[in-house]
């Protein structure tokens, strides 16, 4: 398997993953909010995005097939949700054949890592009820809830941060 960052001529790749990996959520959600969903994640415009704004890290298998992904934005990107001077990750995303082998876990500590490589100064987050594991990988990391927001695709959802200042 072979890590490394991300660009535009990935968006096929990253959208198929998407598609995969997010698939088995359809049985949590009403029909409605998963055709919002969907719409989402089999757009190219949001991958497109994502590649443009972002440190994009992907992972490939022998195949050169994209088994995992994450994004990190860098401060000066506010949203709704997103302070400015804030980076944040975004669309942590493992195929489910490689699920519970300790990957989302590295693709968020890559994340950090690129976080404070960049000299940030606090990494963000949101994730939801359905994303129980990876709620937990956060938590072990040193995420913590900030506070709760706008319920999406009709589920909680929190936002989460990490201090990464260096002291000096």
């Amino acid at each position: 398997m072979t890590y490394r960052q991300g660009n535009i001529n990935d968006i096929a790749g990253l959208k198929n993953l998407a598609l995969k990996s997010w698939t088995p959520f359809k049985t949590e959600l009403t029909t409605e909010n998963w055709q919002s969903l969907f719409a989402s994640i089999n757009s190219d415009k949001t991958y497109i995005e994502l590649v443009a704004n972002s440190q994009c890290i992907v992972c490939e298998n022998n195949r050169t097939e994209i088994i995992r992904m994450a994004f990190l934005v860098p401060q000066g990107n506010p949203t709704n949700i997103y302070d400015e001077k804030w980076c944040y990750i975004r669309f942590v995303s493992v195929h489910p054949e490689f699920a519970g082998q300790g990957i989302g876990r590295l693709l968020t500590e890559k994340c950090i890592q690129m976080a404070i490589n960049n000299k940030e100064q606090t990494i963000a987050l949101h994730t939801s009820e359905m994303m129980g594991s990876a709620i937990h990988i956060y938590e072990s990391l040193g995420f913590k809830i900030l506070r709760e927001i706008d319920q999406r695709l009709g589920k909680r959802y929190w936002l989460y941060t990490l201090d990464i200042a260096s002291p000096n």
